[in-house]
């Protein structure tokens, strides 16, 4: 092969590592989202089925401001084994690749460049020490009384994207549009 095939497929190869290094990370990241949410039920009935809903969910109840009208919940979050494996494989594969490519430029390092390949349960390691973290979820819930809207409580709603997907798609709550 020529030499600026491989070192086109080095470069390329090096670009795509770097992607996979920045998704390993986002895998941990926290996605925080806030949400305003409206319902037909009154103040004190939504409450309750709120904390019903996140009891079930394994949040626990940790602080109640009735001054500001606002509940805290915290729960831990679990990491995903199947996510875990699939970093790995991930890993694996980009760290294959690039071993690959290492040993036709360098094939007196052919070896150590195979024995990087050792390195991707790592991925899957960094993933599970850091997905598992504390979570969570602040509701202030209020009673709006206007021309369009008569005795609907507005939730608002800080927790993960995927807890307020969740959310929605159990209870029945509207979105509000600013």
């Amino acid at each position: 092969m020529s030499t600026p095939v491989l070192s086109s497929t080095f470069l390329l190869t090096l670009l795509l590592l770097v992607g996979l290094f920045f998704f390993i990370r986002a895998s941990v990241k926290d996605r925080t989202q806030t949400v305003k949410l409206v319902s037909d039920l009154p103040e004190e009935s939504l409450a309750g089925q709120l904390q019903q809903y996140f009891s079930q969910r394994a949040y626990k109840l940790v602080d109640v401001d009735s001054e500001s009208n606002q509940i805290a919940f915290e729960g831990i979050v679990r990491p995903s084994f199947f996510l875990a494996v699939f970093l790995t494989v991930l890993t694996a594969i980009g760290t294959l690749s690039l071993s690959l490519v290492l040993s036709i430029l360098l094939p007196d390092f052919s070896i150590g460049a195979i024995l990087l390949v050792a390195l991707s349960p790592l991925a899957g390691i960094f993933y599970w020490k850091n997905a598992k973290r504390p979570e969570k979820v602040l509701l202030k819930v209020e009673s709006e009384q206007s021309e369009n809207q008569l005795g609907q409580s507005v939730i608002t709603v800080i927790a993960h994207r995927d807890e307020l997907l969740e959310l929605q798609r159990t209870l029945p709550l509207k979105t509000v549009h600013e």
